[in-house]
């Protein structure tokens, strides 16, 4: 069959089936770490037999920005989606970007089922569901959709699939656990053994990031329990590549309290008081692990600002690593302006951006402040069980997922 196009570029039907997997927040570490422990035995044969190399996700280095980005094949600029939260200057009021109505673009998935395949996918949250799922037909019996937060309410019309539950042989994870993620690859694997997707997407949680560095025991233990699930879909004859949304880096003062900087206390002082509006698109319905601290913010400004003025205050600020316009940014970072505040504020590697410590919440960060965001989480795996043939020269972003995984298997 001939290639399928979807948003401007083409991606070979799938000779095998295939398999893309996010591995939430795996910042570079977490898997050579388990390997090191011997918890983690496929990941070390992929990498020594298949493929492992490094790409860039798409900034802000978030969730939903960059899954969406991996399941259209293209940046935020394209697909629309920014951030996990937004402000709607049209309407007045700051939302969850998880409605589909906010995607601009059509899914892989979506047009790889139009094209004749079946198709599958499977995510922790349901907050991403309906947005990775845009545009699945589930009335032909090709396509299944659902998410382990919502895996009891799943059906036949919505989802493509009921009982999932009793399917995967797991009952409904607690939402900040381990075990969301692992009800993501027990289902992976349980529909690649009966509903047999020609394509795949799995796509984690980063509870467990948000908690720990690489090589601790929590964390050898999460990877050891991927490694299990990579193994049985290899065996099953899966095409697996696996990469992550964003990595992770710790955000906390020596004495573990977190490190921020409070943005809404500075535009006051230079502005007066209420006058800029500072969005932070971490911010979704799951903050108990962050506390809606993330390394990435814009501010809304009043008409007749000093823009450049203020960019000079902001980089003049400790903590903070990149201030631009918004311009600069859809330049720099391929974003959707409309979608975007005046500004656009990005913190170092080990500092994040908050509103007021007031408009905070930070009750639930039972261990020192691990989170993403920022330039310095862009770095990412990308590795396979299978040979890759990337073009030399190719600048390989996580949204590429798709295209290496069907386009890129070496001869």
């Amino acid at each position: 069959m001939s290639a399928i196009s979807v948003n401007g570029r083409d991606y070979a039907a799938p000779k095998t089936p295939t398999v893309v997997i996010c591995i939430d927040g795996s910042e570079p570490g977490y898997i050579e770490k388990a390997i090191e422990a011997g918890v983690a035995p496929n990941f070390a044969r992929f990498m020594r037999e298949g493929a492992n190399t490094i790409a860039e996700c798409v900034i802000p280095s978030f969730t939903n920005p960059n899954n969406l980005s991996i399941i259209t094949g293209r940046p935020p600029a394209f697909h629309g989606i920014a951030g996990n939260f937004f402000y709607d200057p049209a309407t007045g009021k700051e939302v969850m970007m998880n409605d589909p109505s906010f995607l601009r673009a059509p899914t892989i998935l979506a047009g790889v089922q139009q094209a004749g395949y079946k198709v599958a996918m499977v995510t922790a949250k349901d907050k991403l569901r309906l947005l990775l799922s845009k545009g699945l037909d589930y009335s032909k019996g090709t396509a299944v959709a659902f998410s382990s937060e919502k895996a009891d309410k799943a059906s036949e019309a919505e989802n493509g699939i009921g009982d999932v539950c009793r399917f995967v042989g797991m009952g409904v994870p607690d939402v900040y656990s381990a075990g969301l993620s692992e009800f993501v690859f027990a289902a992976g694997c349980k529909l690649a053994e009966g509903f047999r997707p020609d394509l795949m997407y799995l796509s984690t949680t980063d509870y467990i990031q948000h908690k720990v560095a690489p090589g601790t025991k929590i964390a050898n233990d999460f990877y050891a329990m991927i490694d299990g699930y990579l193994g049985r879909l290899d065996a099953l004859g899966y095409t697996i590549v696996a990469t992550a949304d964003h990595g992770m880096n710790d955000k906390h003062h020596t004495d573990k309290s977190p490190n921020v900087v409070y943005l809404d206390p500075l535009f006051d002082g230079w502005l007066g008081k209420g006058k800029a509006r500072v969005i932070l698109p971490i911010t979704d319905p799951y903050v108990v692990h962050h506390g809606a601290l993330g390394s990435f913010a814009t501010v809304y400004l009043p008409e007749g600002a000093d823009i450049p003025g203020l960019i000079a205050k902001l980089k003049a600020t400790p903590g903070v690593q990149v201030a631009l316009t918004r311009a600069e940014a859809c330049t720099e970072f391929e974003l959707p302006p409309d979608r975007l505040g005046d500004l656009v504020v990005i913190s170092t590697r080990h500092v994040t951006l908050g509103t007021a410590p007031e408009k905070h919440d930070l009750s639930g960060l039972t261990e020192p402040l691990r989170s993403h965001g920022g330039l310095t989480e862009q770095r990412v795996p990308m590795l396979s069980n299978r040979k890759l043939a990337i073009p030399a020269g190719h600048r390989l972003r996580t949204f590429d997922a798709f295209w290496v995984a069907l386009n890129c298997l070496e001869a």
